[in-house]
């Protein structure tokens, strides 16, 4: 079980990393400036491929997290040409436009490729026989490998890439494993050049384990610190509720989650993808002019499902903002946006924001006067009270807030909870192997 061990021993440092209050926040773009984490060297590439049913959560995680490490990261397309360009339509009604296609890179040269899951995701990978290609020479080349959820069973097991190694996967589908792999029911494992993890809830700590390997323990903290993982994770999510009310809502809510070119990826992907799979309507609204945005971290693709003009015309149980510094300041400077946050607020009816967004929308708007709220830590002293801030998730009443990338599924569970119920909140928790 020592590979299991070593992949746990990166997960327990990386939350202990989580404590750090800022090491690491001045990391360099290195995607922009096309150099890795230090010294000027070369940046590592890596390729994360993505198919029609592609879990968005993990797709999102892994090159957010790697991005952080310096990494330059490729999302390529692995569906046939279609229609719809480099659109892909990832699971949970996620639009992704990727970088290219996965075939016009045979012969490109990599430092890492990690397979995000989701089905049938998994499938479309396994049936692209120019990523096939690709993976086992860069496998036999000695190049790290990874894959997520459904992934190792579904596709790398079935490509003979799993072959004497210890690997874990989403846990319905470990009995799809061919006898040649070693299962361990464990959030990643790490043996030789494979690494491997259960879903959506582990993303994260995959990343990070994938960051390890290829840079080592202290960037993979550095990188750690400023995501503020959960000190214990698997563990159940707590959210800290103050002037509890009832979130009156029809049947299924109507949710509005705005997005705009610097948004944070990771918050707005778990955003959609959890209230979705809890039920509620999602309405994914751009505040820029056209519907295609480009993400903080990874310049990460994603397509609104309307322009703010048209979701104006809405009526909305709940207004919930990712974070992201650029988007937050394209929120705060987006009239229509602020006026429809405003009258939420004095309808009584639920509004909340993660990360940047509390502090940089709703304090200087007015929208935490009286209320209990919290934010990123670093940005935690443009708030008035800050008496709660030090909880990942606050609930005041009608408005809810939360802190970073490492709490936005907690977030998203939040909201189903005051939504659907708490019983609702833990099942899909579950299904994400997050508890």
């Amino acid at each position: 079980m020592a590979a299991a061990a070593a992949a746990s021993s990166v997960v327990k440092r990386a939350a202990a990393a989580a404590g750090a209050s800022s090491r690491g926040l001045l990391l360099a773009r290195a995607f922009a400036s096309g150099v890795g984490g230090g010294g000027g060297e070369k940046a590592k590439r890596v390729l994360v491929p993505v198919a029609a049913g592609t879990e968005p959560i993990e797709a999102a995680a892994t090159a957010d997290v790697l991005n952080r490490a310096g990494a330059r990261v490729t999302v390529a397309t692995a569906d046939p040409p279609g229609d719809d360009g480099l659109v892909v339509q990832a699971a949970y009604g996620v639009k992704l436009v990727a970088d290219g296609r996965v075939a016009d890179l045979q012969g490109e040269s990599f430092d890492l490729i990690a397979l995000p899951g989701g089905m049938p995701g998994s499938v479309g990978l396994r049936d692209c026989k120019a990523l096939e290609k690709m993976v086992k020479t860069h496998a036999e080349n000695g190049g790290l490998y990874g894959a997520i959820c459904a992934a190792p069973a579904v596709t790398l097991a079935y490509w003979g890439m799993l072959k004497g190694l210890k690997a874990t996967c989403y846990p319905s589908f470990m009995e799809k494993f061919t006898a040649e792999v070693i299962p361990v029911d464990s959030r990643v494992v790490v043996d030789r050049n494979a690494v491997t993890s259960q879903g959506p809830g582990t993303a994260i700590e995959f990343g990070l384990a994938l960051v390890e390997k290829l840079y080592g323990k202290e960037k993979m903290e550095e990188v750690a610190g400023p995501l503020y993982l959960r000190p214990q994770h698997g563990a159940e999510y707590t959210i800290e509720e103050l002037n509890s009310v009832e979130w009156k809502c029809g049947s299924t809510p109507q949710v509005l989650v705005p997005v705009a070119n610097g948004s944070e990826e990771i918050e707005a992907v778990n955003l959609i993808d959890v209230l979705r799979r809890a039920g509620a309507n999602v309405i994914v609204a751009s505040v820029e002019e056209k519907l295609q945005i480009v993400t903080r971290r990874h310049k990460f693709n994603l397509i609104a499902d309307m322009m703010l003009d048209e979701a104006t015309e809405m009526q909305f149980d709940l207004i919930v903002m990712p974070g992201g510094l650029q988007g937050a300041q394209k929120f705060a400077s987006t009239k229509k946006l602020v006026d429809l946050l405003k009258k939420q607020a004095e309808s009584n009816k639920p509004y909340g924001a993660i990360c940047a967004s509390p502090a940089h929308v709703l304090q200087p708007h007015g929208l935490l006067k009286g209320k209990k709220a919290t934010a990123f830590p670093p940005m935690l002293h443009l708030l008035t009270d800050q008496s709660a801030c030090e909880h990942r998730v606050v609930v005041d009443g009608n408005l809810i807030t939360s802190r970073a990338p490492g709490t936005a599924t907690e977030f998203a569970l939040a909201i189903v909870e005051k939504l659907f119920g708490r019983d609702k909140a833990v099942s899909i928790a579950k299904e994400l192997i997050f508890m």
